[in-house]
């Protein structure tokens, strides 16, 4: 249980509103009788002689028994541990703690240990790690193990990112392969008020093989795992291993705090014990279906809003994002059906009827998602087409409109001011003209997309409004390819963490597993942003056209740039072998320095980014991810010198 050590308080943790209140909680947690005859480990902020540390505070029966102190903060990616706590730095060190005056009240204890300790029970010895402790290269479990500790805890809070899961699963599995023990893993679950998602996935685990799983999305704020565990296969395990046992003997010991208190009992002999279970791994496509699905849905119902608005263009990337509203009514038509009463109370109260039961996922839609697809003189009947037919199979409240009558009053005005009328490259336009005359169209979009989300519901005769979804995905994002306040511009986006590579994936996994044979058409279609003048009738613009690179590039690019750390010299030095079949090096550094440009002239797009669920570790949400300016010098001199110095040497 964590009643406020997950990172998204942020700086909320310098108020000293929520240590009193973290206080004032978990005062409730050891008055309850639903904790009694339970070793409870709780996370809060502790204020320690006027230092703030991330801290368990582990409590039986109502008495406090260690308060321990953070280790290792996570200060990387997403998180700023050190930006509020202090580490705990006295290894193997134990203080008092002065308890407040609400918990003195209710324990009757004056102070407490504090520090770097272990808990002996009557049977075992318990140590507890805290989440990023399990990831650093020194984890107490192993000092810990070596010192007699059997049964390790964590209450974590790990973020979902495509494709970490086993990270974590084989992490617990390889801290008891190695030393023995019982590692219980607990983690957080659901949208922490910002741009993360916490994925659960809850186990157990027993010399280095999984015997409890709990489900890694799921719409019940609470999963309770269990497992019987026999403490003697332990010892057994640990009695073989010489070079543990070795290490052990030399080990430096932890202060032990005293716990009168049994986990077993003396007539357990009959009990069964859980049997290694194999772990059960999402697919990618799966892991997109229901992370931001489950994502949305947190979102919706703790904003109070009545539903969704989408911009739904015919293309993949907002037809991704419809998939997954309609995944996400999916979850919620489930769990209704399995008796979630929390999740049925509050689609009542999105829906405004109280006696309402959503069975049927597209009925649900039509209540809470609307779509609109904004044509203009340069959209294709095609796009139009395959909007309204996918529209009609998720079940969404489906608008048709056309925006030329206000792009051409925007531009009208512009007329008049100047005496100047723009026009597009094909009627013999500049270039300026051109970027001009599209984004006009992109942001009259966005205009619409929040006029419409406002109000779609008054003119159906239905109260509250709508969020925006935007769907630009992370590639797009990386390369600066979508308008400044067009319709990437939104409330929150499902997808913009998210490839397009495993955005096409995902829409084949619909086809597959929703039946919404409307996807076909849509993923055989080139990605358009249809801005510019139809030639005969067909569109003639391409998103990698307009990029100058590929999507598949795109991808190569950000994990590079943001995962490996490459500026243009690296990356050069690495693309050059990576793609020594394909290309020269001449073409290399050619791509290299296109795309850096086009990332440094599009970098401050990033400052007006739309909060995104975050899916990849390249992601470039300037946020709190990315930190890295955005106003650059986009010649790279030195850096572009250095590569045209390595293609003439080569």
């Amino acid at each position: 249980v964590s009643i406020c050590s997950g990172y998204g308080c942020s700086d909320h943790y310098y108020e000293s509103d929520t240590l009193l209140h973290s206080f004032q909680v978990l005062a409730k947690l050891l008055e309850s009788p639903a904790t009694q005859d339970i070793i409870c480990d709780v996370g809060m902020p502790v204020l320690h002689r006027n230092v703030r540390y991330n801290c368990r505070v582990i409590f039986l029966n109502k008495k406090i028994l260690l308060i321990r102190p953070k280790i290792s903060l996570a200060n990387a990616g997403n998180y700023r541990e050190l930006r509020w706590f202090t580490p705990w730095n006295k290894a193997r060190h134990v203080e008092e703690y002065f308890l407040p005056r609400i918990i003195q009240e209710v324990t009757g204890q004056e102070t407490v240990p504090f520090g770097d300790a272990v808990l002996a029970t009557k049977d075992t010895c318990l140590g507890a790690e805290i989440c990023e402790e399990l990831w650093a290269p020194n984890s107490p479990h192993i000092e810990m193990g070596l010192d007699g500790v059997e049964i390790f805890t964590n209450s974590s809070g790990s973020h979902h990112v495509l494709r970490k899961a086993h990270t974590r699963v084989d992490l617990v599995n390889s801290a008891t392969a190695k030393n023995g023990g019982i590692y219980i893993l607990a983690n957080q679950k659901g949208c922490d008020g910002d741009r993360l998602y916490y994925d659960g996935c809850a186990m157990i685990s027993v010399n280095g093989e999984t015997v409890a799983q709990g489900s890694q999305f799921s719409l019940d704020d609470v999963e309770v795992l269990v497992a019987t565990l026999d403490l003697e296969d332990v010892r057994s395990y640990r009695a073989e291993i010489s070079s543990r046992n070795l290490a052990a003997s030399k080990v430096n010991p932890y202060p032990r705090v005293k716990v009168n208190f049994a986990l077993s009992c003396s007539d357990d002999v009959a009990v069964p014990t859980c049997m290694p279970i194999q772990w059960r791994h999402h697919s990618p496509e799966e892991e997109i279906s229901l992370g931001p699905a489950c994502w949305l849905w947190d979102y919706l119902r703790r904003s109070k809003q009545a539903g969704f608005l989408l911009p739904l263009s015919g293309g993949i990337d907002s037809s991704a994002t419809a998939c997954i509203v309609y995944s996400m009514c999916h979850q919620v038509c489930l769990a209704v059906k399995n008796g979630n009463a929390d999740v049925l109370a509050d689609a009542r109260k999105i829906v405004n009827d109280e006696t309402y039961v959503p069975e049927d996922p597209r009925e649900f839609c039509k209540r809470i998602f609307t779509t609109c697809y904004m044509a203009s003189e340069n959209s294709s009947q095609d796009t139009c087409n395959r909007a309204k037919l996918l529209a009609e199979q998720i079940g969404s409240y489906h608008i048709n409109l056309n925006i030329d009558m206000a792009v051409k009053a925007i531009v009208g005005i512009f007329s008049m001011v100047t005496g100047r009328t723009p026009r597009f490259c094909v009627y013999g336009g500049s270039s300026r003209e051109n970027l001009a005359l599209q984004n006009v169209q992109a942001r009259i979009r966005m205009v619409l997309a929040y006029l419409f989300a406002q109000l779609t519901l008054w003119t159906r005769g239905m109260p509250g409004g709508l969020l925006v979804l935007g769907s630009a995905n992370v590639d797009e994002s990386l390369r600066g390819y979508l308008t400044k306040y067009d319709c990437s511009s939104a409330d929150i986006n499902p997808i913009g963490g998210i490839s397009k590579t495993d955005l096409k994936n995902f829409i084949q996994y619909c086809i597959e597993n929703f039946q919404l044979t409307a996807l076909r058409s849509i993923m055989s279609a080139p990605p358009t942003a249809e801005l510019e003048p139809l030639v005969d009738g067909q569109v003639a613009q391409t998103d990698e056209a307009d990029m100058g690179m590929t999507y598949a590039e795109l991808s190569i690019y950000g994990k590079l740039r943001k995962i490996a750390k490459a500026g243009p010299y690296s990356m050069f030095c690495k693309l050059i072998n990576m793609w020594k079949e394909i290309c020269t090096p001449r073409e290399v550094a050619s791509k290299v320095k296109h795309f850096f440009r086009m990332y440094s002239v599009n970098r401050h797009k990033m400052t007006t980014l739309t909060p995104s669920y975050h899916a990849e570790n390249y992601s470039p949400d300037d946020n709190r991810f990315d930190l890295r300016p955005f106003l650059y010098n986009t010649t790279w001199s030195w850096q572009f010198r250095c590569i045209d110095k390595q293609v003439n040497a080569l």
